[in-house]
C-alpha cells in the first residue's frame, strides 16, 4: 500500500462536540511527527486502550489521536540511520495513543529513540501478543531479579492472573524457572491457567487475609496487577528478601499497610512503570522475550483476533471485565 494514498485509522477526538472516537480516512502528512515511517502490521488491546477509546479515563494529553498504544509493521520510510525500509519493527507505550498517533491505523510516525528493531525469535504477530502486558511482565522479572529474586525464595503469586500481564506472567515466570501460584476470582479459568504453567491456582475470594503486620511466609515474590487491599494483604506473606512488582490498580491506588514487612524481612516494593522505560533496559526485555522469558503459549493466550471495526464492541467488553487473555488487532498484511 502507498502511504501517499488515504488509510484508514480509530481517531479520537474531544472538542466542543464531546469526547468520541471513530474510524476515520486520513494520510500520513497528518500524522504526528517522527523520524520512521511505519506501515503497521499488528497492535493489540490493553486496558489503557479501552480507557483511551471510549474517555473512561485522561490516557490522552492531545487531541486528535490514533488510538493504540502497541504497534508492530515494516519500515516504509526512514530520515534516521538505523533503520531502513522493509526493517521489522515494534514500539510499546512511548507516548503512543498519549502525545503521538498511534498503532490503530495502517501506518504510523514513530520517534526513531523508540522503535525497536523486532528480535529474532519472534514474529510481528507475537510481538503484539506480548505487546504492552507481555513487555511490563518481563519488566517486572528482570526488576525482581536485579533485586535477587531467585527460585530459591519460592513461588511467585501472580494476582491478576486471568487478564493479559497475569497469563503471559504466568508463562513468562514459569519458562524462567519459577513455581507460580495464580490468583484469580475467575475459578472458570483455572485450566487454562495451569497449561500456561501455574502450578497452583488461587481463589481470590478464598484468599484469607489474617489483618497481622506480619505473618507465616507464603510466597517468594509476587507480580501484583491489583493494589488496593490485595496488595495489603500480601506483603505479610512474602519471605525475607522477596519483592513484590506492582504495575496495576484494578483494586483500588490506596492500600493500607505497615512498614513490618519492609524493616523485619526486608521485602521491596518495586514500581513497574512500563511506558518510559529507556531504550536500552528496553531492547535488553525485548530480547529475553524472543529468547529465554519467551512464552510457550502465545497462541492460547491470544484469543481474539479483530480489526479496527471491532474495537469499541471490545473496549466495552473489557472496561465490564468481560475479557480473557489477549485480543490482538489485524491492521494490514505482516
Amino acid at each position: 500500500m502507498n502511504p501517499n494514498t488515504p488509510f484508514r485509522a480509530l481517531r479520537i477526538h474531544s472538542d466542543e462536540a464531546g469526547y468520541r472516537s471513530g474510524i476515520e480516512t486520513m494520510d500520513a502528512d497528518a500524522l504526528t511527527p517522527g523520524e520512521v515511517l511505519v506501515e503497521v502490521a499488528y497492535s493489540s488491546v490493553n486496558y489503557k486502550d479501552a480507557l483511551a477509546g471510549t474517555g473512561k479515563g485522561r490516557i490522552l494529553r492531545r487531541f486528535p489521536l490514533n488510538g493504540g498504544i502497541d504497534l508492530a509493521g515494516r519500515v516504509v520510510a526512514s530520515t534516521d540511520p538505523t533503520f531502513k525500509e522493509g526493517d521489522p519493527v515494534l514500539c510499546t507505550g512511548s507516548g503512543l495513543s498519549e502525545t503521538r498517533d498511534g498503532g490503530y491505523a495502517r501506518y504510523a510516525r514513530l520517534d526513531a529513540r523508540w522503535t525497536i528493531r523486532l528480535p529474532e525469535g519472534l514474529s510481528l504477530r507475537e510481538s503484539m501478543i506480548l505487546g504492552t502486558a507481555g513487555f511490563t511482565a518481563a519488566l517486572a522479572l528482570a526488576r525482581m531479579q536485579d533485586n535477587r529474586q531467585s527460585p530459591d525464595l519460592g513461588p511467585i503469586a501472580i494476582t491478576g492472573a486471568s487478564g493479559g500481564v497475569g497469563q503471559l506472567a504466568i508463562d513468562i515466570f514459569s519458562r524462567a524457572g519459577y513455581e507460580v501460584h495464580a490468583i484469580s476470582g475467575k475459578t472458570d479459568h483455572f485450566d487454562v491457567l495451569r497449561s500456561l504453567g501455574a502450578s497452583e491456582c488461587i481463589d481470590r475470594r478464598q484468599l484469607a487475609f489474617s489483618g497481622k503486620p506480619m505473618d507465616s511466609a507464603r510466597f517468594g515474590g509476587a507480580l501484583d496487577n491489583v493494589g488496593g487491599p490485595m496488595l495489603a494483604g500480601l506483603l505479610p506473606l512474602i519471605a525475607p528478601y522477596g519483592n513484590v512488582a506492582i504495575c496495576g490498580n484494578a483494586g483500588g491506588i490506596a492500600f493500607d499497610g505497615t512498614v513490618m514487612p519492609f524493616i523485619i524481612r526486608g521485602v521491596s516494593l518495586l514500581g513497574i512503570a512500563s511506558a518510559g522505560t529507556e531504550r536500552d533496559l528496553r531492547e535488553s526485555i525485548w530480547q529475553h522475550l524472543a529468547d529465554d522469558w519467551k512464552p510457550r503459549h502465545l497462541d492460547r493466550i491470544a484469543t481474539r483476533e479483530v480489526t479496527l471495526e471491532a474495537l469499541p464492541e471490545v473496549f466495552g467488553h473489557m472496561l465490564a471485565g468481560e475479557s480473557f487473555g489477549r485480543t490482538l488487532v489485524r491492521i494490514g498484511g505482516s
